[in-house]
This record gives structure tokens, sequence and C-alpha cells, in this order.
């Protein structure tokens, strides 16, 4: 079959497989009965047409065909790495992989995985033949290219190695027939899995998120579990999406599940979420269960099976994370688990990334994308987005609402609504970050919250903790709990610092308590406590900030 014409399909178009082979080695057997049961099951398969040349169009046609499928079949046989062509595809497929979520599966077709990795036997001696042609160009520029392609085709066939693929020699009889039923299960398995929808304008993710995918890719055997972690409206939930479709498909199963602490406190809200759990692993659908250990023993016969991906988003206690997955020991190998919190103290350091604010140029990004639609302000607006960005603070949640806030209304508007952000946060946001506030443990942590946001920011923490200890708040251990929930941090001169939008959303707190500033248990502002002591209104007024 010839290949689909870009003319003959609009640029929408999107095959669900690529299938990259060696000609000479299976197009005509192995690879062809694949191409016939894919295509018997309804799959929309890319492969190129034997008559063709491999020339410039072809590549062309390539180039533009592997960034529209949703995954790639790569046989690979005992001469694959013998043919340029296929290693130059090897390469543009992994660096697709890299770059989005399109699934790999290799398949191994009368060939060793490690030789491929190690790059012994045949592939050895394909190599060899390349490094003479290396040894033979005397063109200086001609002899830099020809390296740098020789070292990322090895590059590229330690990384295919490294994938889970599909060995036809792990066949236990080796019959053909029944290994393409097994590969189209399980490329059927790997496309039924949804990529998860991300928000829109995706600044200063991608140094976010280097870490968690090398993490993800490192092929170690352990079961690993590391946290997502930092103060609400970070993007914890925006990265976790993010790496979850990068490498979703490179597990046997996988699962996201959102919002974990809000649906647990529904009814059967862990009920359900384990279901969806196993829903997710299995891709059958489940029985009702009836309590959570009932739920905990069909969680561990899925997960001890297979290699599996999971994120568990928003768990602020761990009981949640108990609830789904208990111990580790039950899970299959080389599986992952990925927790968004806000609260650090639930793994030890070490399993922690850490989600730092955005630093001004991506800031300045974000929220202009928002605000006009372009990486950059209108000049006229220049300096009223360095004012919104920096009430922002590198909040990624505040630059988006803020800026669509903004967006379209006149530069009079953007004066009226800054100066009204300077001294009230936006509702929305305030309401995100109260999350925080309202999971702390007690009264104590609150009442400590509260004190610290009026009157401490930017004090020495031993100086804090020997003046709140005097209001018998347990100061020592709740300001440690309060760095723990990420509402605080204590830099490296022991000096208390709060986000200013955290600062902000604890004193609205107060000054939701009363229209009356006499009336509220803080004050900070001196005006109003000058009014207030003045006027001999105070009536219920903890602390007044005087100095």
């Amino acid at each position: 079959m010839a290949v689909v014409r870009s003319d003959e399909a609009s640029s929408s178009t999107c095959y669900d497989v690529f299938l990259s082979f060696r000609g000479e080695d299976t197009r005509k057997t192995f690879t062809d009965h694949l191409y016939t049961a894919l295509d018997q099951q309804g799959f929309r398969t890319f492969r190129d047409d034997d008559e063709m040349d491999k020339g410039e169009y072809l590549k062309l046609e390539l180039e533009k065909a592997i960034p529209q499928s949703k995954s790639s079949i790569i046989v690979i046989s005992e001469n694959f790495a013998s043919s340029s062509w296929c290693l130059d595809e090897l390469v543009m497929i992994l660096e697709r992989r890299r770059n989005s979520n399109h699934i790999v599966l290799p398949v191994f077709y009368h060939i060793d995985p490690s030789e491929v990795r190690k790059q012994t036997g045949r592939t050895a001696v394909a190599f060899a033949r390349y490094e003479e042609q290396f040894e033979e160009e005397t063109d200086s520029e001609g002899k830099r290219k020809l390296r740098e392609k020789i070292n990322g085709w090895r590059s590229a066939l330690q990384e295919v190695a490294d994938l889970i693929g599909l060995d036809l020699r792990n066949q236990a009889d080796q019959h053909e027939s029944k290994f393409i039923r097994k590969i189209i299960k399980v490329i059927e398995d790997k496309l039924s899995r949804i990529a998860l929808d991300v928000a829109p304008f995706l600044i200063g993710i991608y140094s976010r998120v280097k870490d968690i995918n090398q993490w993800l890719q490192d092929g170690s055997t352990n079961v690993e579990v590391r946290a997502i972690c930092g103060m609400g409206g970070i993007g914890k939930t925006t990265i976790a999406k993010y790496v979850y479709n990068q490498n979703f498909g490179s597990f046997d199963g996988s699962s996201f599940l959102e919002n974990i602490n809000e649906v647990s406190k529904q009814p059967n809200g862990l009920l359900g979420l384990q279901t969806q759990l196993l829903l997710d692993i299995s891709r059958r659908q489940q029985r009702k269960i009836h309590n959570v250990n009932e739920g905990l023993a069909k969680i561990r016969n899925v997960v001890r099976k297979k290699k599996v991906l999971l994120v568990l988003d928003d768990v602020e206690q761990m009981d949640q994370m108990y609830a789904l997955l208990a111990m580790q020991d039950w899970i299959f190998p080389g599986s992952k688990v990925i927790i968004t919190t806000r609260h650090a103290r639930l793994l030890k350091p070490h399993q922690i990334f850490r989600v730092e604010n955005w630093g001004k140029d991506d800031s300045t990004k974000l929220f202009s994308l928002h605000a006009f639609g372009e990486v950059f302000p209108l000049n006229s607006y220049t300096e009223h987005t360095k004012r919104a960005v920096q009430i922002c603070e590198g909040l990624p949640l505040a630059l988006m609402v803020i800026g669509s806030s903004l967006s379209g209304k006149s530069e009079d508007e953007w004066v009226s609504e800054l100066v009204k952000l300077e001294e009230i946060p936006h509702n929305q946001i305030l309401k995100k970050l109260k999350i925080s506030y309202d999971s702390l443990q007690d009264d104590y942590d609150r009442r400590l919250f509260l004190h610290v946001a009026c009157f401490f920011n930017g004090t020495n923490k031993d100086y804090a903790i020997i003046i709140l200890e005097k209001c018998y708040l347990h100061a020592k251990i709740g300001i440690q709990n309060l760095i723990d929930r990420c509402l605080l941090e204590k830099d490296s001169h022991k000096v208390l610092r709060m986000h200013r939008l955290i600062q902000d959303m604890g004193r609205e707190i107060v000054r939701q308590e009363s229209h009356e500033a006499g009336e509220r248990s803080r004050l900070w502002q001196h005006g109003d406590a000058f009014r207030v002591l003045q006027n001999e209104t105070v009536k219920i007024i903890s602390c007044i900030h005087v100095s």
C-alpha cells in the first residue's frame, strides 16, 4: 500500500500507528502480516510503499506522518541497524516521543534487546561500516556531521532498547500470529488511554519537568514514589498532567486520580477513587466495592501484575494515599507513583520535587499571553504589566487569572483594577489559596498563620517565636507546620518569608470578620489602629501593630 499523500488528507489527519521497519528483513513477511492485522482491527496505519525510492520526497512525508501519528510500532530486526534510513526514522520517532505524548512500542523480531542496547552482534557490524565511512570522509564539515549522526543513532538504539517492548523470543512457541495478536492488544490498550487536557500557554513548564521526566525514564526496576510539592496555584497539577501525558505510553497501565483531597471527603469518595484506579489499570468494568479494605485487596491484585504509572493529585493526608496503595511492595517492579501535595512532610526530602515561583521573564510571558494574546505586553501597557506581575509574585494561577480579567480593558480600567488588587486579592485566587489555610490541623496553627500574615512576615524566626510563644500558640512547632504546608518559608538568614498573595489571603480572612475595624481580631494598618484607639471602639482585637 502506498503512503497517503499529504494532498490526499487534511492537515488534521491523524494516524493511529506509524509502522517503522527494515523492508528487506520483514516487509513481505512479518510486517505485512502485522499491517494487515492492524488494518483489520480498524487502526489507520502509515507505512511506506515498497516501490517508492527513499529520497527527499519520502523523507518529507515521514516528517509529516510521524507527528500526525498517535503511536509508532518499531519492528527491530537483525539487520535494522544496517539501514541508515531506519536509524534516521528512529531518531525522528524518539524526538517526537520526548516532545509529546507520542506512544512508542518496540518489537524485537529475532534479536535480543541487549544486542540493540549494547550494540553487539550484527548491530556492531553495521556500526563498524559507519565508522569506516567516517574515516574515509575527507571533508571536515561532512566528517563532523557524520560523527553527530552516528552518535545520535547509538543513543537512539540505547533509548529504544530501554523502553517497554515485546520480544518474539519470549513468545512460548514463537508463533508469529499469536505474537501479532499480542502486539495488537498492547497498542489497543495504550491508545485507549486518553491524554489529559492540559491548560494552554505552558510557559516555563519545560525546565520544571526535566528532572521528573528523567526520573520517570531512568529504567529503574525499583518501585518509587515522588511528590510534586508547592503552594496552591503554583502549577503542581498542570506539571503532573504534562509529565503523565509524556510518559504513560511507556507503562503497561496508568491512572491519574484528580482532586483526591476534595473527593475523599464526599460520601463513599474513597471507594469511588478505588473503583476509578481499578478501571484505569485493568481496563475492565468493576463490580461494586463495599469497603476500603475490599478495594485495597482488588487494587493489590491488579498493580502486582503490570508496570504502572500512578498519579495521585492533591493528597493532604497519608490515609488518603494508604486507601489507594497501602504498601509499596505490592506494586510491580519499575512502577512509578507521583503525588501532588501542599504538605512537604508526607514524604522524605529526597522524594520531593519542589515547585518554585515563576521567574520575572516567564511571569511576564504567561501574564501577557492571557492579557494580550502574545508573549510581550503592548507598548502602552508595559508599566502596567510590570505592576501586575509584581502583584502576582510568580504565582501562575494569579498571572493567568489577573491577566485574563484585564484582557481587553482600557488603561484607566487597568489602573483602577491594579490599585484594588494591591489592597484586596482576586476572589478566584483567594479561594484557591484558602484551601491550604482550611487544611491546617487545628485552631492553633490557623491563629498562628493569621498572626504571621498580619505582623511577622519578614521577621527573624527566633524573634517571632519568642513573641508568639507568649500568646500560647506553640509557635516553634506551628511555624514548622506552616513551612511544611508551603504557606511560609525560612530564608538562609532565618527570616520568615510569606508570599505576598498568601499574606493577602490571611489578611483578607481577618478583614472579612467585620466591616468595622474595631471588631476585627487583628489590626496591622497604622491608620486603622489609630482611629480605633482614638475613638475607643476596641471590642475583640487580640493584636495591634503599633511600630
